[in-house]
């Protein structure tokens, strides 16, 4: 949800009226599917990275808006916790050199914003969950300025009626109570971005759900929280907790959670945001003052601003993007499943082997989609969020194989073929891949790394071996060599 919000109290009528205008505006987003008004030329890909500040010592820093206004970027903006921000790159074709343009980019910002960081005493983190942050770190008192945050962490806790609890075992077990969402702040992601047409928007969605598992077990970088060793990459059962809005009775009844999965493969991008209208009441009903079906009429591309507001507060692994640019809509897939870092090289390397994924899996004359039960596709998120690269997935034709095999064998080819069919250069093509090549030869990811740095240090008290780790990894990050060549501990 980027949206900036106003601080106000919700009535019952404001509930009403904005369900009323969700549901004009879907009839107007049907309309227009039928009527074929979105721009799509090729596609494009994009992302978003959330990064964590912390201090000299390696410890979290509460300073993002002195970092933003010594950076004075229009694409950096602020994250949940005052120890986050986030960089957007605009989306741009990968054919040719775009893939080591695009890692050029993403490197000369950050190198970029380090700098400026450093002069009011904050550095740039590219991890899933900052390894030193301490429970005393996430509560209301450090949730960022914005008041879209406040409102957010108000109308979550009013829906959930009670504290929440955040309960994961892992190597380790952590069970705690917090009265606000800023431990979601804990979980700080890459966000790849593909446009595409609405026509091959269900394929292309149904593609990136059965790949979510892979993907998080090739790119683990989250071993750590509160000082607990628990899953390989333990962002994705903190970010299912953290935003639950439902209480232990509700969750009894099925009501389905607003970080979500989902429940099938879909036909259409309309099944999305037509599920989002029928199971999530409003977290923030806020009406724009726009009649999206007059502005169809009138020939203007219409906003849909409640609709995609609403998109914004369900919390999808793949989430459908709809937006206006230039008066003009398009359709994105924004795949949200991956942990930041540990380098640019790794961060490029993951995102050229979703895409080149992406490039061939929906379009494939027996899609995979169509040989896995929707419930395999989950099973393999939460089983490589859990064991990394040696957790066993399903696949169709190979039935249940560890993640490091699946990747090597079936994934990796199919990801070099989508990049010649995207026109990538080979020298790009076949560095990027490599990077992947080596991390599953290996074994070693971040959230491995950071593990191994750790038990390096047994001696230390816990949080002073993570705090050490952190500065190491801070220090290999920015030689920007990928995780899998990085000193042993």
């Amino acid at each position: 949800m980027g949206r900036d919000v106003p601080a106000m109290v919700f009535s019952r009528e404001d509930r009403r009226r904005y369900r009323d205008k969700v549901r004009r505006c879907l009839d107007v987003f049907a309309q227009m599917l039928r009527e074929s008004r979105f721009e799509f030329d090729e596609p494009r890909a994009g992302l978003e990275i959330e990064l964590n500040l912390v201090d000299e010592r390696g410890e979290a820093a509460m300073k993002n808006i002195e970092v933003l206004e010594a950076i004075a970027e229009p694409d950096w903006a602020t994250e949940l916790g005052q120890f986050n921000v986030e960089i957007n790159v605009l989306p741009e074709s990968l054919e040719g050199d775009g893939a080591a343009r695009l890692e050029k980019v993403i490197r000369d910002r950050l190198n970029h914003a380090e700098e400026r960081a450093r002069t009011v005493g904050g550095h740039m983190v590219m991890v899933g969950i900052l390894p030193t942050l301490r429970e005393s770190d996430v509560h209301e008192g450090t949730l960022s300025a914005n008041p879209r945050y406040k409102l957010l962490n108000e109308q979550i806790f009013a829906a959930r009626g009670e504290d929440l609890h955040l309960s994961i075992e892992g190597d380790e077990f952590l069970e705690t109570y917090a009265d606000s969402i800023t431990p979601e702040a804990a979980c700080t992601s890459l966000q790849l971005h593909l446009q595409v047409s609405p026509e091959a928007f269900a394929a292309n969605w149904n593609a990136a759900q059965a790949i979510a598992g892979p993907q998080v077990a090739l790119a683990a970088n989250s071993p750590f929280l509160f000082g607990r060793r628990l899953w390989q990459e333990t962002r994705i059962p903190l970010f299912e907790q953290a935003t639950d809005t439902r209480p232990v009775e509700l969750k009894t009844q099925g009501v389905r959670p607003r970080v979500w999965f989902g429940e099938r493969w879909i036909t259409s991008v309309f099944d999305l945001f037509e599920e989002n209208a029928r199971y999530f009441p409003a977290l923030l009903p806020l009406c724009d003052e726009e009649d999206p079906r007059e502005e169809l009429a009138r020939g203007i591309t219409p906003q849909l601003g409640e609709l995609t507001l609403h998109n914004g507060t369900v919390y999808r692994w793949n989430r459908p993007v709809y937006a206006v640019v230039d008066g003009t809509p398009h359709l994105r897939v924004e795949n949200r499943v991956l942990p930041a870092g540990p380098s640019v090289a790794d961060v490029a390397a993951n995102a050229a082997f979703y895409y080149g994924l992406m490039r061939v899996l929906p379009y494939a004359e027996r899609p995979v989609w169509t040989r896995m039960s929707f419930a395999a596709a989950e099973d393999n998120l939460h089983a490589a969020a859990r064991y990394g690269l040696d957790a066993r997935l399903f696949w169709p034709g190979l039935g249940e194989v560890v993640a490091s095999e699946l990747v090597l064998r079936r994934l990796l080819p199919l990801a070099y073929e989508g990049l010649d069919l995207w026109g990538v250069a080979p020298d790009s093509r076949d560095r990027l891949l490599g990077i992947v090549e080596r991390r599953c030869l290996t074994g070693t990811t971040g959230a491995s790394w950071q593990i191994d740095a750790v038990n390096a240090l047994g001696d230390l008290d816990r949080h002073e071996a993570l705090r050490r780790m952190t500065l190491r990894y801070i220090e290999n990050m920015h030689t920007n060599e990928p995780v899998h060549t990085w000193p042993s501990p």
